[in-house]
């Protein structure tokens, strides 16, 4: 059975993440003496599948707290040392829900999901006198100093105050990140404003994903105030859209690499790793680059791995006291290494903030990256034709275009000269090949490289 998709298990409650479906999972995770944390992000489902997960894995003998709403963030903070389970969709609508698993506040590779598939259908449960016990437990007000902490060691003020001055509005979505964000930003210095506060699991203020298309109303508002920055969740806090004080959406490539670029070049390490996704912009690469680091990339979804993979290579040709994964990120979503291993929207607020005042504004934060344009395109291929096409074009994209550099990891992604670039992928959920590109003259770029896609899905139908 499979389960897993790039982000734990989401979908419809009404046939795919169901209170069965959850109790089988907290069997197939759980085992006896195993501690789990487990919270819900504010989704009308989120108490009844919760429910769920703790009789499964206190049914196979692991001890559960409780800790209620909470960011995804939070939930992987209060993970450390043990294991734990969010329940969340992220970004998907309100009649979803998802399964996200942690250990030591790092989410589940791919193959501790594969075992959890495994048993799921078949689990053990533990003797009736060895099942474990529940409590109840709060971790915001520890997640919330710990962000504190941290961004006031990165950023030193006299007053511990290191966003004094600054103005950011933040549209929480009726989000989790409500309970977090703003509070963070508060303690920091920062003025705040925020809106859409109340967590509601129907998102009656927009759509759970922030996007240009749903913050629409957020960016009028900014518009017509006056604030540094506007700072976007989704519904569990766990990603991050930012807007300039006009409204504007600011790609969040150009985000990536100005934190990126903040973590190389403040880095002690010799050799400063940022890891990434084949489909994230080589703005970011240069900027790394100019700060003194490498960029590493992994597939979507497993940033967790990528990190793992440069420290495992590290320790195996010996460098590791010189490696150093110092940031790890695709679009909207940042790990940031020293403070812990999960994907964090809220410290990612508080960092972006600092980086504005200390750069004087977004516009001058954002100066020194090349921000070219950017498209993304989805060509029609039936499922069956994925593979077969895909190996076709990893011979006829580099033949079409020569004078690229060619990287088949994960997909086929073409390097040019002048830091240009396409990536072609398989999509994981729908009829498509993808086509990501970046170029000054991305429609020709685009064009050219949309025949071949179409050539080699044609020769596979």
């Amino acid at each position: 059975m499979t389960l897993f998709g790039t982000a734990g298990i989401r979908g419809p409650v009404a046939d795919t993440v169901t209170p069965s479906l959850a109790l089988a999972v907290g069997q197939a995770a759980g085992s006896p003496g195993d501690s789990f944390v487990v919270g819900r992000d504010g989704r009308e489902t989120g108490p009844a599948l919760a429910a769920a997960l703790e009789a499964g894995l206190e049914s196979a003998g692991s001890n559960v707290e409780r800790v209620g709403q909470v960011p995804t963030p939070a939930l992987a903070f209060t993970s450390q040392g043990r294991r734990g389970v969010m329940v969340t969709a992220s970004h998907n609508p309100p009649a979803d829900n998802g399964i996200k698993l942690f250990v030591d506040g790092v989410e589940y590779d791919r193959e501790a999901e594969k075992a959890i598939e495994s048993v799921v259908e078949t689990p053990d449960l533990a003797p009736w006198d060895e099942w474990g016990k529940p409590r109840r437990g709060d971790v915001l007000e520890r997640y919330r100093q710990a962000v504190v902490d941290y961004v006031r060691e990165r950023f030193p003020a006299e007053d511990d105050r290191p966003l004094a001055g600054l103005s950011v509005a933040v549209d929480c979505g009726n989000g989790v990140g409500a309970l977090a964000t703003p509070q963070v930003l508060d303690v920091l210095g920062a003025d705040v404003v925020a809106i859409n506060a109340t967590v509601d699991g129907h998102f009656p203020a927009r759509e759970s994903k922030p996007t240009a298309e749903t913050l629409t109303d957020f960016s009028a508002f900014l518009a017509e105030g006056s604030f540094h920055l506007g700072l976007a969740h989704d519904g569990d806090a766990d990603r991050l859209v930012v807007l300039n004080g006009d409204g504007e959406v600011v790609h969040e490539d150009t985000i990536l690499a100005v934190v990126a670029a903040h973590y190389a070049e403040t880095s002690d390490a010799g050799d400063p790793v940022v890891v990434t996704t084949p489909n994230a912009s080589a703005r970011i690469d240069e900027r790394v680059r100019e700060a003194g680091g490498r960029v590493e990339r992994i597939r979507l979804g497993s940033l967790h791995e990528g990190i793992a993979r440069v420290e495992a290579a590290a320790a195996g040709d010996g460098t590791a006291g010189d490696t150093e994964v110092v940031f790890a990120a695709e679009p909207w979503k940042h790990i940031h290494t020293a403070s812990g291993g999960w994907i964090d929207g809220v410290t990612s607020a508080a960092v972006v903030g600092a980086l504005t005042l200390e750069a004087g504004s977004l516009e001058a934060l954002r100066e020194p990256v090349s921000e070219r344009p950017y498209r993304k395109v989805s060509v029609d291929c039936p499922e069956s034709a994925k593979g077969p096409a895909m190996a076709t074009l990893e011979s006829t994209l580099p033949a079409a275009f020569e004078d690229a550099t060619v990287d088949t990891d994960y997909g086929v992604r073409l390097e040019f000269p002048d830091a240009s670039w396409l990536l072609v992928r398989p999509s994981g959920t729908e009829p498509y090949v993808r086509l990501y590109a970046e170029s000054d003259d991305v429609d020709a770029l685009v064009s050219d490289a949309r025949d071949v896609i179409e050539s080699a899905v044609a020769d596979h139908r």
